[in-house]
């Protein structure tokens, strides 16, 4: 049986520009990095150490990433499940943020445990009292089911028409199941540091800590998307931005910035930890830090009809925004963690270049897909009014 697909003809005329160039050196460079981790141990290219197993690898990109990844899971749910379709324009692109964010997280996780062939390792030797288990039943599974949820866009774009059909009878259930999985895992990244109680800085550590995540990740999904969507629409000028769209969306972060403001001091005043507010020292300016860049900024800026309806505006509420989210994934990851021991920690260079390279990877991946792949076709079906 003879099996024909047919490649997008562009693919065979690709012209590299500054941008992509730079990023494909960048995953390069990274590349090479990853290979002398293999061969000589994680010691040869980073500074981790008994102290700090965990660094910048973890923050960025674990925690941050999957932080990012939200907004598939929101933007699809309200499509597919509550039959928003005005949204409909939004969610493909989402989707493939989620994808190739996921798939950065696996590349980190690759570099970061050193033996790539041993990931499958946890479906064979599960241990059931460890959330661990859970972050990564969490990231296979919902990487498959955005695949599922990607499959007809790609058969579309590979001129499988009638593959591409049968393959959106399968979208719903996977929604369905999407958002019960993208749920737990935001909210088990958070159960995670639950065992640091005695070394997670009171400022951030709660047995609330599943639940803030959670309620986290929905500001953080939403300005995600208006990013996403600012930044291509900037960069191909050929797809329009969709400002009426995103204006609703943002009319949703305000409420749940206040929701997410009120849970972490309602919890630091409950548990008798608001005296380490002003008396953490550096601790203390970056929590401040993250509640100024993370909430309230946001939260002013959102409020306002009149913002909502500038591209200028949102684009920068939303990158406020999620700059101040980042910090707070850094504060509970890293920069909270209480030593026991005397020992310092400043990532190395080659650890930021591998961070760079996956991050390069992801920019390079999404923009390939954006140019050949149709992901934006149905924003010429809903009218601007809608």
């Amino acid at each position: 049986m003879k099996l024909n697909i047919a490649l997008h003809p562009r693919l065979f005329r690709l012209k590299l520009g500054l941008v992509p160039s730079i990023l494909l050196t960048l995953m390069g460079v990274g590349f090479i990095v990853a290979m002398i981790r293999f061969v000589s141990g994680i010691g040869a290219i980073s500074n981790l150490n008994n102290t700090y197993p965990w660094g910048f690898w973890i923050s960025f990109d674990i925690y941050t990433g999957i932080a990012i990844s939200s907004g598939a899971f929101l933007l699809a749910a309200a499509v597919y499940i509550f039959d928003l379709k005005q949204f409909r324009p939004l969610v493909i692109p989402s989707l493939l943020t989620a994808f190739i964010g996921y798939c950065m997280e696996v590349l980190a996780l690759m570099v970061d445990l050193g033996r790539p062939e041993r990931i499958f390792n946890m479906l064979f030797y599960q241990n059931f009292t460890s959330w661990m288990l859970v972050v990564g039943l969490c990231v296979m599974i919902y990487l498959a089911i955005l695949a599922v949820e990607l499959a007809p866009v790609v058969l579309r774009g590979l001129q499988r028409e009638q593959w591409s059909k049968a393959a959106r009878r399968f979208i719903t259930p996977a929604v369905i199941l999407g958002v019960v999985v993208s749920t737990l895992h935001q909210g088990s990244l958070g159960a995670l540091l639950l065992i640091q109680s005695a070394k997670l800085h009171p400022l951030w550590w709660t047995p609330l800590l599943p639940v803030m995540f959670f309620v986290s990740s929905i500001p953080i999904g939403l300005a995600m998307i208006i990013f996403e969507s600012s930044m291509t629409s900037s960069y191909f000028s050929w797809r329009p931005l969709e400002t009426h769209l995103l204006a609703k969306l943002a009319k949703a972060i305000p409420i749940s910035l206040a929701i997410y403001g009120l849970l972490k001091f309602a919890q630091l005043f409950i548990s008798g930890s608001a005296g380490f507010l002003f008396a953490s020292g550096l601790l203390s300016v970056s929590f401040w830090a993250e509640i100024a860049l993370g909430v309230v900024l946001p939260l002013i800026l959102f409020v306002s009809p009149r913002n909502r309806a500038q591209p200028r505006t949102l684009l920068l509420g939303a990158t406020i925004l999620l700059l101040g989210m980042i910090l707070n994934r850094f504060n509970v990851s890293w920069f909270g963690i209480q030593r026991l021991q005397d020992v310092s920690y400043v990532p190395s260079l080659m650890e930021v270049s591998i961070s760079a390279a996956i991050f390069s990877f992801g920019i390079f991946a999404f923009g390939l897909a954006a140019r050949y792949l149709p992901m934006f076709e149905d924003a010429e079906k809903v009218p601007s009014h809608a």
